[in-house]
């Protein structure tokens, strides 16, 4: 056992920082990159038991449809107020990674300790009502940090094996997602709805925590140009930015319809299951981990594919495919019926979201991250909020195929808009709308 030790040890460190091409970087580099692993690693275990089971805990406290929908239309736009401060955040105080470790790390994580003990203290609609605020409040403080994090994302990770070891990153991710939500769905079924909920939430603290640690020992790199000196985040200069590069812009108005068509259904799969389909907890878990199964095998793929092609067209690929899978979800009358749409949405998915992440990171300017990333987000976050709004509306006045249906249509045209005008850097030797696929 102590002569296999080392070898383990070796390959655990190998697949932390993405394979042996990291050997050729500084020590600071490949520790940097193992934190961050491990960081993706635990980040994932927990959010994939909020992700899965935080709406269902909220329905079992006693919400309706509508204020499901109200929920996550309240959450996209509470983060969106958040991005541009914390934008300006990262750029005057230049503490990227303490900015991260504060908000993201631990303020917005100590909410879910609030959710856990929220049922000893209320009950019915006034527990419903505060268990939305904390929710949205979790989600508005982690996304104070996500200018900041973005742009250490960028140089933490070398540009030339960006894609392989992300994809070496959403490896253990998809294995900790998929491992821990199945766990949690067994335990939620055995044991009372609430109290599984709670030790459901319990975990995802503890490990969202492990994952603050992680993070807070990497060493921040400074950065390679200097950052222009934070001038605030006025419509004047926004819109000064967008002159000067117009093609962001259509990336910005093209990810708006994206992310406004995902969240017309989005928030309402799980709940369709539950409230429709009768699925237990450890179904919808289950349910859950054929999606990251499905995509963890393709991940190395789409990582060299996005290293020897670009993001921009394993983005673009994957795009026009994923519009399929909600229309889909209009044939399901049967929880079975997910499995084949989960296997497929699972690779569909690890390559546009390795690929559209990495396309950020390259699309924008370097000494101005921070700034771009907010306003990306920004504009992602309220449309994610309109689109939530839109199909609380719809799912209560005609119901669940009329989202599923509206969700593939606006996908779909979205992809078709960013093969059409989306370019492949900022910078464009000839017109965007000249710009040919």
């Amino acid at each position: 056992m102590r002569e296999q030790w080392p070898r383990l040890r070796h390959y655990i460190a190998q697949l932390a920082t993405g394979g042996s091409w990291a050997d050729s970087f500084s020590r600071t580099i490949r520790q940097n990159l193992r934190w961050f692993w491990f960081d993706g690693l635990f980040s994932a275990a927990s959010d994939s038991i909020l992700l899965t089971y935080l709406v269902l805990y909220i329905l079992a406290l006693g919400a309706s449809r509508t204020q499901i929908g109200t929920m996550s239309a309240l959450t996209s736009l509470s983060a969106a107020l958040m991005l541009l401060p914390g934008a300006m955040l990262a750029e005057r105080w230049k503490r990227r990674k303490l900015i991260t470790v504060i908000f993201g790390g631990t303020i917005a994580r100590l909410f879910i300790l609030s959710l856990i003990f929220l049922p000893f203290l209320y009950q019915n609609q006034s527990a419903v009502v505060i268990a939305i605020a904390l929710s949205v409040s979790r989600e508005a403080f982690a996304n104070i940090s996500l200018p900041a994090w973005v742009s250490l994302n960028a140089d933490i990770v070398p540009l030339s094996w960006r894609g392989r070891y992300y994809a070496s990153r959403n490896i253990i991710m998809g294995i900790a997602g998929m491992s821990i939500t199945l766990l949690v769905g067994v335990l939620i079924t055995h044991t009372s709805k609430l109290s599984g909920y709670q030790l459901a939430l319990g975990l995802a603290f503890f490990l969202g925590m492990l994952s603050t640690y992680s993070f807070a020992r990497i060493k921040e790199p400074s950065i390679s140009i200097p950052v222009q000196p934070a001038t605030g985040f006025s419509i004047k200069i926004i819109n000064t930015d967008f002159r000067a590069h117009p093609g962001f812009l259509i990336l910005c108005l093209t990810a708006a319809l994206w992310n406004f068509s995902l969240n017309i259904a989005g928030p309402f799969f799980n709940v369709y299951l539950v409230q429709n389909l009768q699925s237990s907890a450890s179904m919808v878990g289950f349910l859950s981990i054929i999606s990251s199964l499905s995509g963890l095998f393709v991940q190395r793929v789409f990582g060299t594919l996005s290293d020897r092609w670009g993001p921009r067209q394993v983005q673009l690929i994957t795009g026009l495919l994923i519009p399929i899978l909600p229309l889909a979800w209009t044939l399901v009358r049967s929880p079975w019926h997910v499995i084949p749409i989960n296997l497929m949405s699972g690779i569909l998915w690890a390559g546009y979201s390795l690929a559209s992440f990495n396309f950020l990171l390259t699309f924008t300017p370097e000494d101005q991250r921070a700034r771009f990333t907010a306003v990306y987000q920004l504009i992602v976050t309220l449309a994610l909020a309109a689109g939530a709004a839109i199909g609380g509306q719809i799912v209560t006045y005609w119901g669940y195929t009329a989202i599923f249906i509206c969700s593939g249509v606006g996908r779909f045209s979205a992809a078709l808009l960013f093969a059409r005008f989306v370019p492949h850097s900022l910078i464009t030797t000839r017109p965007i709308m000249d710009t040919v696929i």
